[in-house]
């Protein structure tokens, strides 16, 4: 796809000339959809384009181009997207709220360098989140096999050499502190599989150490290497500190306030880049669900989120289910979750309710099954395969699963690796990445299947219209009797 310029003026979003014509189209939509009510999937679907979705983000690229080429949470790219979020929402007629939040920030203020001495050669690497700030120059000495999880990992470690550390076992944060207490002077923690590895520290690493991370296969390199006498450079140029970040929230103004179905994406995004599909694709997905539902009047409460700072570990999400009492956090029956929802190698993934796959973490709170068995029968319907992804504590549904309520949503892959059925089921590359540009400069506009956007903007229009009309599969209470929760094939009852 040919990348469109954006750019923004003093009057605001100028969009150019491809984003232009998406948004033409977007606002022009099916004729029926500017006035009608899509109070049936078939319509809301209808109305809920790709071309809609990509309006709004061509609009996340023009706040980042505008800011940097970021939209971090705490800088003015993301704020530029909270505002737009919010007035479109207001426009709309909804009730909006917009929640400041104060967390500690991360900023990359210059690139990162980690380069071989003799002879020059500049390598690829990744900042850990919330490493400190140093440029030094030092041999590397490997621990091994060792982890670095245990003090005594560094016993007679050479003061002042850069730490080559490997993944696993124990925090980021564990083996950067030993590391620091043993005194290296920087530390390099390579990934203990394929893949690029984008790692954090916390938000209360407060060591002044440069931290940074490479791929396995170039781990082991300098591995090697550091046995031979390896020097290197490290250089990381960092910014720490409290800044104030926000969420936002639009409910519908009908509904039973008493049973309540929220749908969140988080809006912000890495230092790296744009976020434009992490998460510029759940969060423009469901602000066009929410702009086309506008007209609805649900039997249920319908509140959507836009969460702040979820790349800093989902300080939003956790600070807003936090400030709730019980009685409010009762009233939620269903958090549907939307993170990274058209990845370019993508896999449809729905999040594993009910542990039937037996990965990792275990089920998902009551109710969580049945929101999977929503998802897996939209793909059924339409004769597309689907892939369970574990509850792996990585996204906004973390908070609301930690106090009790069913949660659910779709995930299209991020820094893992296709595998060859993979790429027999659903097309792209195996060995890639599922999402090559992920927390990268690259994810961009650009950085987009549309194929999978279409299909999964139509998932969310149509789990959110089924919950706000009907919580039967969820509360037991009967629901509008046209929204069912759909028959679910389960793989025994496939033809």
């Amino acid at each position: 796809m040919v990348r469109s310029k954006i750019v923004s003026g003093a009057g605001g979003v100028i969009l150019g000339t491809a984003a232009m014509v998406l948004a033409t189209q977007a606002i022009a939509g099916p004729a029926a959809c500017k006035n009608r009510v899509n109070n049936t999937r078939e319509k809301l679907q209808e109305c809920v384009t790709v071309e809609g979705v990509r309006q709004h983000q061509a609009a996340f690229q023009a706040h980042a181009d505008a800011n940097n080429g970021i939209r971090t949470s705490g800088t003015p790219g993301h704020k530029a997207s909270v505002d737009y979020v919010a007035a479109a929402l207001t426009d709309a007629g909804y009730q909006v709220m917009v929640q400041p939040f104060e967390f500690q920030t991360f900023l990359e203020l210059s690139p990162t360098v980690l380069a071989q001495v003799a002879p020059p050669t500049p390598l690829v690497t990744n900042i850990m989140s919330y490493s400190g700030s140093g440029d030094v120059t030092a041999s590397v000495s490997t621990l091994g096999t060792i982890t670095g999880c245990a003090a005594l990992d560094f016993a007679g470690f050479p003061a002042g050499n850069i730490a080559l550390i490997s993944r696993g076992a124990c925090s980021f944060a564990i083996k950067a502190t030993n590391a620091f207490n043993a005194g290296a002077s920087g530390v390099i923690i390579y990934n203990n599989t394929t893949g690029t590895l984008n790692g954090t520290l916390s938000s209360t690493f407060a060591l002044d150490i440069p931290v940074t991370s490479v791929t396995q296969s170039l781990g082991g390199d300098l591995a090697v290497a550091a046995n031979a006498g390896l020097v290197m450079r490290l250089k990381t140029d960092t910014l720490r500190g409290t800044v104030t970040s926000y969420n936002v929230l639009a409910e519908s103004k009908g509904g039973d306030e008493n049973n309540v179905v929220m749908a969140g994406a988080h809006l912000d995004s890495v230092n790296a880049g744009p976020g434009i599909q992490d998460n510029g694709s759940g969060s423009a997905a469901i602000l066009e669900t929410a702009l086309q539902m506008a007209k609805v009047k649900p039997r249920n409460k319908v509140r959507f989120a836009w969460w702040g700072a979820e790349e800093a570990g989902l300080v939003g999400s956790t600070h807003y289910v936090g400030s709730l009492s019980e009685e409010q956090l009762d009233r939620i029956k269903v958090y549907l979750n939307f993170d990274m929802i058209g990845s370019p190698n993508f896999v449809y993934f729905v999040y594993d309710g009910d542990d039937s796959d037996a990965v990792g973490a275990g089920p998902g709170p009551n109710g969580s099954a049945e929101i999977e068995k929503l998802f897996e029968s939209f793909y059924m319907q339409r004769g597309l395969a689907f892939k369970g992804t574990d509850f792996s504590g990585r996204s906004d549904y973390g908070p609301f699963i930690a106090v009790g309520i069913p949660a659910g949503g779709l995930f299209t892959g991020a820094e893992g690796i296709k595998t060859l059925y993979e790429s027999g089921m659903w097309g792209g590359t195996a060995g890639n990445q599922y999402d090559p540009c992920y927390h990268l400069a690259c994810d961009t506009y650009d950085n987009i299947s549309l194929t999978a956007l279409d299909i999964n903007s139509d998932a969310v229009a149509d789990s959110i219209l089924q919950y706000s009309m009907n919580l039967q599969a969820i509360t037991g209470k009967r629901g509008k009797g046209n929204f069912r929760q759909p028959e679910y094939l389960g793989p025994r009852q496939q033809r």
